[in-house]
Parts: C-alpha cells; structure tokens; sequence
C-alpha cells in the first residue's frame, strides 16, 4: 500500500490558504525579525516603558491607514490626510477652549469635518473626473491653512477634558485609543473581506468598467471610501489631540506619506483592486517598530530617512513583481 505524499499535501493546503493571510505570516515574520534585531542591539528596546510608548504612538497611523486601505484598493490615493488631521484636531480644540463645548460635542463634530472634507474629495473627483492625487493634492493645502487660521497658527491647549483616550490605561500600559484603533482595524477587515460593500470596492479597483457593467456604480463607491478615508483622519486627530493635550495645527505633516507606506508594505496594491486592513495594521507596526528600533540604537535622522525610505521602495518593487506574477 503506497504512503501519501507529505510534501504535496502540505503543498495543496498552503495553496488553500487565503492569500492575504500568507501575507500576513510573511508580515509577522518580517515584525519578529525586526524586533529580534533591535533587541539585540539594544537592551532598552523590549522594557516596557519602550513597548509602551510604541503602542501608544500607532492609533493615529492605525486608523488613517485603515481609511487609506480602502481608497487605495478602489485604485485612489488621498493626500490630504495629515492636513485633514490637523484640520479636525484645530476644530475640536477651538470648540472646547474658545467656545466652551463639552468633549462629547466637539468631537463628533470635529469628526464631521473630516467625513465632509473626504465627501468632497470623493465628489470633485468623480464629478470632473479628476485624478484623485491632484483634488487631495489642492485638500492637503486648502484644509492645512484653514487649520492655521481657526488656531491663529498656534496650538491650542486643550488639557485633561480629552487626554483620557490618548493616555495609557493602568496595568495594561495600553491606551483607549490603540483600543480603539485595533478594533476599527478588526471591523474594517470584516467589512472588507464579508460585506458586499467590500466586495464592490474591491471589485471597482479591480475593474471599473466590469464592475460598472455588473450593476455596481463605481462614482458612489469611490465617494464612500473618500468620506470613509476623511472620518478616520480626523479620528486620528482626536487621538493625536487627545495624546499631546493639545491641537496642533502643525500635526500631520508628511503622515500621508506613512500612511501609504504603511499599507504598500501590507501588501495593498497601489493598482487597486487587492488589499488586506489587517496586514495594513502589521506594515504599521513594521514602521512604528523600524523607527523606534532605530532610534534605540541611536542611529542618526538622516538614517532613519534613507532605511525607512528603502524599505518603502523596496514594498513597491516588491508589489510590481507581484502583479506580474498574478498576470502571467
């Protein structure tokens, strides 16, 4: 009687695996190997005041990368991100100190404004037919000087009435806010994978014309994730205000960029059409660990720049490769 073949059962069953979640083990080895590396070059790296700080700097990333997942697998891009942040954040802060609202007020609102500025991307975008990247082009500028001016280009201090969700919890060393995060992580993936909002999405950055000519209708889809993308910048300025006791309207600068990077090295194809909120969490943790490992080791800013940098180009090779393979 012939023995079955081990090798090509466990072949098969890899084959099975859904494709994102492969991604995912390689995304976790890739955090594990980077973690291993920086523990052993620097003792401080693994203590807990180090992990801590870690945690607690990603919620803002966590949930703009999020929002950025889905406009990118609809085949946009949103620039406007850290502006909106800091657009939202200024509102918030005006409201509280200025005007004398209550944090549940000011942050709904405050929240309000990065839906109708995403809303408005979404919608010139689609009206014109205008490349997204130069309508959140002009809303990266035009939101980051209206913060500017509501804060008088100060930041406004807004002290211990909101600071509760940005600071650790007692114990478990966490934040609300990185709880917070984890679950719009979790919910944004259950929407992307088993809803069929997800799957239009999907569908519109994998193909327009198909998916319009199956009775999706791509223009409404596109705005949805434009407004989805603006909310959660501005939920990322709650939790950069509420972190600092402050807003900023300085906050956000160049956030876009790690945004993007973030959710490229998770696996997201800047093509459209293919993406994972889950692995886009994990390229998160890869550059807040990258960062605080280098700067644990003492490396200088302009190293930081060029190893962060690399490891983004490196994600785009590696994402071009990929779509060549699948279309061959």
């Amino acid at each position: 009687m012939s023995s079955p073949s081990l090798p090509n059962e466990t072949h098969c069953a890899a084959a099975r695996l859904p494709r994102w979640l492969v991604e995912s083990m390689a995304l976790l080895a890739v955090l594990a190997a980077l973690v291993f590396f920086f523990h052993t070059q620097s003792e401080n790296f693994l203590r807990a005041a180090n992990l801590s700080t870690i945690a607690n700097q990603v919620p803002k990333l966590t949930v703009i990368a999020v929002g950025m997942t889905f406009v990118l697998i609809a085949a946009g891009i949103d620039l406007s991100v850290g502006s909106v942040l800091a657009l939202s954040s200024a509102v918030m802060g005006v409201l509280m100190v200025d005007q004398g609202w209550p944090v549940v007020a000011a942050v709904p609102l405050g929240l309000t404004v990065g839906l109708l500025c995403g809303l408005v991307n979404g919608l010139v975008s689609v009206a014109w037919s205008i490349p997204a990247f130069i309508v959140t082009l002009g809303t990266l500028e035009i939101a980051r000087g209206v913060a500017l001016e509501i804060s008088d280009q100060t930041a406004v201090y807004v002290g211990s009435a909101i600071e509760s969700v940005g600071m650790p919890l007692s114990g478990i060393m966490v934040s609300p806010a990185f709880i917070l995060a984890v679950g719009v992580v979790l919910a944004g993936q259950f929407v992307l994978s088993k809803s069929r909002f997800g799957r239009h999405v999907i569908a519109v950055g994998a193909n327009e014309q198909a998916a319009r000519l199956s009775g999706i209708r791509p223009g409404s889809i596109k705005v949805a994730v434009f407004a989805f993308c603006g909310m959660m910048a501005a939920l990322g300025g709650w939790f950069d205000t509420s972190l600092l006791s402050a807003a900023d309207p300085s906050a956000g600068k160049g956030l876009e960029l790690s945004a993007i990077a973030a959710v490229v090295i998770g696996g997201t194809s800047l093509m459209g059409g293919r993406g994972s909120v889950t692995n886009s969490f994990l390229g998160v943790l890869i550059i807040a660990v990258l960062e605080s490992g280098l700067a644990t080791i003492g490396a200088k800013d302009p190293t930081k720049h060029v190893i962060t940098g690399a490891v983004i180009v490196a994600a785009v090779v590696v994402d071009v490769y990929r779509q060549r393979l699948a279309a061959r």
